[in-house]
């Protein structure tokens, strides 16, 4: 349109130069007409075009997916430690060559053109971005919608173990942000190359990093923006019309000087341009020296090339900085500008400069656009711009980059299509619901990982999952926490299935009597099992042969009567009635237990006698003298039967709160309970193995109310349906006092699931051998909160490691929890004063106490 325009004016004023008549007046009048409202047509049509691409600017934003990108901060083997400098420089070298890849297919896409683009304006952009916010340095691609899948295949394909989550826009202004922008634009001809990463000593990203990291005083915060479209292919003519000309003996200075004139030329008009560069070449093309090229200036013509040799970028570099403090706000700017004069080439290169514009509304507000701007734009190649912007590498130090927390690799192929929900993969745009099958159920499941990391909340959803298909379910809670949560999300006709244990109801306590048997077989392990506990309670000096030696023949002694069992609480009044012992010999069939009466106790004497009394209520003591457990140990007749629990799919719900309970009682009632129902287990033999059903025993802290006998539960268990759901918080705690590990070795030998949240580095080497190769040490001790790395069992074959994330607790009934508590404690308890009253009449401990007094002191006179 200006060449027509040109050509106009130059004919007029020939017409001119020659003698006016009426027609050339009119003809002269007309062309001016028409010039006139050419003029205004190009006037018109340009501004309905900023009109338009203001509109679609706008349209353009909403239209992008903000995407943030992790990746796990893993150090390299050991091995590289010790390389030399050159190997380390090449390796990060290798690193930021993978995001160059990245680029180079942004590079390959095509640019979008044609007259409906030069209106609305190309929204066929990507926003890179790094910034700074609540204190930490995170890394966005703003992407196309219909461009999110191909680009998150490309970073996927480069970096395998990088985590992509599409997330809402972030925003680091606040009402009081004070905020200035600028522009990084490139000085020279864009043909001229930055300095690249290739020839740096060290990651170029590194000097941008720490002064983002620094900006954290005042609520500051920091963006930089690189907002990349691919070029157009013409981009590379100059380049090379300049390297061929400077290889004819051309100036570098004479070639770009004489290029940029012929293209304003060429835009001015044809006739005159043609004039003057024909005149132009005239004087150029005059005899003068062949110039011959320095070793630099060969040097930049490689760079030329080699910058012409990759794919192109438009680029328009903003950064942001908003502070509280507006003298805070303009320093950290600088800072950043500052930091792109590593990229600086100052001889037949290029370098960056900073455009501060005076309207700073503008530049915020296309930040926040993420809008392209063709007036400050720079273009790069793939290498130029892989050196700006890169994923943070292995042997970045910067503080506070956003890490990944651990990998995220992709799912097994063969999860399960059935079975309790355990949680989901997101990986890659897609999520993966993971299940755990019944059979597989039946090796148990072990869960492990610091406080707060989110263990409850998995065990709990199975655990409530369970309960709402009807399965049998007991749950030891130390806590209190996972036993309410549950008890809100019993369905209502569930209720009557549930049986609370709950020791902190001093008006209602149901029984609990270890010494209660169904047959004789069953003696021996309820008679083992209670010294294990004594063993678990009291440091293993306390204990000895003597008092198992005592303490097996009194436990044996009182179960003589399968239908009258006696209890803890009588221990005492063994040794110190006569009549009492005799009631039970009367049932006793054990000789070698008879024996330990009639020729033992028999020859010993009274002060021997009160020795190990006193030996032995040192032990007990503590349960007979405390209100809470006597009533619950001093009843014969346990308040409910666990068989039945079990065999009829009962739901037991054991709160063992240790702030309502005590420490030391919450762990005898827990291991007790572990007790019972692994002789319920056992006892199941009577029944064909498919009419066993499965029962659930969901255990916290587990390693409070296990004996060494968790072993014989891990391993045989299974195969009577005690199906184990097992957590706890490290490894150590399966160690007892004398340093042995059987507990933690059976645990990690049997359990065929595991799900591995954040751990100590102790026990992230140890768990590292089972989720190798896909998880080492690193990925273990930095797996982030509600999920969890695990290895599930599915047909019986480990799969693949995988990271899972568990969903999220949902609000449960609370008015309902309460209903079915008191329907409970109802139905399973019984009156405080009716329990004391039979406990002391059966124990005689008021009177035992004192007669126990007196004759110790008799014996010691």
């Amino acid at each position: 349109m200006f060449v027509g325009l040109f050509q106009f004016t130059v004919i007029d004023e020939a017409l001119l130069a020659q003698p006016s008549s009426p027609i050339d007046d009119a003809m002269l009048v007309n062309m001016t007409i028409i010039g006139s409202v050419l003029l205004l047509i190009v006037g018109v049509v340009f501004i309905v075009r900023s009109f338009t691409r203001s509109i679609f600017k706008i349209k353009h934003a909403f239209d992008l997916t903000v995407l943030s990108i992790m990746v796990p901060k893993e150090k390299k083997s050991e091995g590289s430690s010790n390389a030399s400098q050159e190997e380390r420089l090449e390796q990060v070298r290798e690193e930021i060559g993978i995001t160059e890849t990245i680029f180079a297919t942004v590079a390959g896409l095509r640019a979008q053109r044609g007259i409906h683009k030069w209106f609305k304006g190309r929204n066929d952009h990507f926003s890179f971005e790094m910034v700074v916010h609540n204190n930490l340095i995170n890394f966005y691609v703003a992407v196309p919608h219909k461009l999110k899948g191909f680009l998150e295949q490309q970073i996927n394909a480069q970096y395998p173990y990088a985590h992509i989550e599409t997330m809402v826009d972030y925003n680091i202004f606040t009402n009081k942000s004070s905020i200035v922008g600028a522009y990084i634009v490139g000085k020279n001809v864009h043909v001229f190359p930055f300095k690249t990463y290739k020839k740096m000593d060290s990651d170029p990203l590194s000097s941008l990093l720490n002064v983002l990291a620094r900006v954290h005083e005042q609520n500051s915060s920091a963006a930089i923006q690189f907002v990349v479209r691919s070029a157009h292919r013409k981009w590379r003519r100059k380049g090379v019309r300049i390297v061929r000309e400077v290889k004819k003996g051309e100036k570098f200075e004479h070639v770009v000087h004489r290029n940029f004139f012929t293209k304003i030329l060429k835009q001015v008009g044809k006739g005159m341009g043609e004039q003057l560069a024909t005149k132009d070449s005239t004087n150029l093309n005059q005899p003068q020296n062949h110039y011959q090229l320095s070793a630099m200036e060969e040097e930049m013509l490689k760079g030329v090339e080699e910058k012409l040799s990759k794919g192109g970028l438009d680029v328009t570099i903003r950064m942001v900085s908003a502070s509280d403090n507006p003298d805070v706000a303009r320093m950290n700017l600088d800072n950043l500008v500052n930091s792109f004069s590593q990229y600086n080439l100052y001889r037949y290169g290029n370098s960056f400069g900073a455009v501060i514009p005076k309207n700073q509304k503008t530049i915020i507000q296309d930040f926040i656009y993420r809008s392209f701007n063709e007036q400050r734009d720079t273009l790069l190649n793939t290498e130029e711009m892989a050196s700006l912007w890169h994923l943070p590498l292995h042997s970045t130090e910067a503080p506070n980059i956003k890490w990944l927390g651990a990998r995220k690799p992709p799912p097994p192929p063969n999860l399960p299509a059935e079975g309790i929900l355990m949680g989901h993969i997101p990986y890659r745009g897609q999520d993966y619901p993971v299940r755990l099958k019944d059979a597989d159920r039946r090796r148990h499941l072990y869960v492990i990982g610091k406080s707060g990391s989110g263990k409850s909340v998995l065990i709990q959803n199975l655990a409530v999952q369970d309960i709402q298909n009807g399965k049998g379910v007991a749950i030891i809670d130390p806590h209190g926490d996972f036993a309410e949560y549950v008890l809100s999300h019993v369905p209502k006709e569930r209720a009557d299935d549930v049986v609370i244990f709950d020791p902190s109801d001093f008006e209602r306590p149901i029984g609990l009597n270890m010494l209660e048997v169904k047959d004789e077989d069953q003696k021996d392990f309820a008679v083992q099992e209670m010294i294990s506990i004594f063993y678990k309670l009291f440091p293993p000096e306390m204990i000895g042969p003597m008092f198992e030696h005592n303490m097996r023949n009194v436990m044996l002694t009182l179960m003589a009567d399968l239908k009258n069992p006696g209890t803890i609480i009588d221990i005492p009044r063994m040794f110190t009635d006569d009549d009492y012992v005799k009631m039970y010999l009367k049932k006793l069939k054990d000789p070698v237990v008879r024996a330990f009466w009639e020729k033992e106790m028999a020859k010993t004497s009274d002060f021997h006698k009160s020795e190990m009394l006193g030996y032995l209520i040192s032990k007990v003591g503590r349960f007979v003298e405390n209100d809470m457990m006597r009533n619950i140990m001093g009843q014969q007749k346990s308040g409910f039967d666990f068989r039945d629990v079990m065999d009829k799919q009962k739901i037991l719900i054991v709160n063992l709160a240790k702030g309502k309970t005590g420490e030391v009682n919450a762990k005898l009632i827990g291991l007790i309970i572990v007790a019972k129902l692994q002789m319920a287990a056992m006892g199941r033999a009577d029944l064909p193995e498919d009419e066993r059903k499965d029962f659930y025993l969901y255990i916290d802290e587990f390693q409070n109310f296990i004996t060494d006998s968790i072993a014989i539960i891990l391993s045989e268990a299974r195969k009577y349906r005690l199906d184990l759901i097992i957590a706890h918080q490290y490894l150590n705690q399966l160690v007892n006092e004398k340093g042995r590990a059987e507990i933690k070795d059976a645990v990690l030998g049997n359990v065929g699931t595991i799900c591995s949240y954040r751990i100590g580095p102790e026990d992230a080497d140890i768990l590292a051998k089972e989720f190798a190769p896909t998880f080492g040490a690193y990925d273990l001790m930095n797996v982030e909160k509600f999920t969890c790395n695990t290895k599930l069992l599915v047909d019986n074959q480990a799969t693949k490691p995988f990271n899972m994330s568990v969903y999220a607790p949902e609000k449960g009934n609370i008015q309902l929890a309460s209903a079915i508590k008191q329907l409970s404690r109802l139905k399973f308890g019984r009156d405080r004063s009716i329990v004391e009253a039979e406990i002391m009449e059966r124990t005689k401990l008021d009177q035992g106490t004192s007669e126990s007094k007196d004759d110790m002191i008799e014996a010691s006179l």
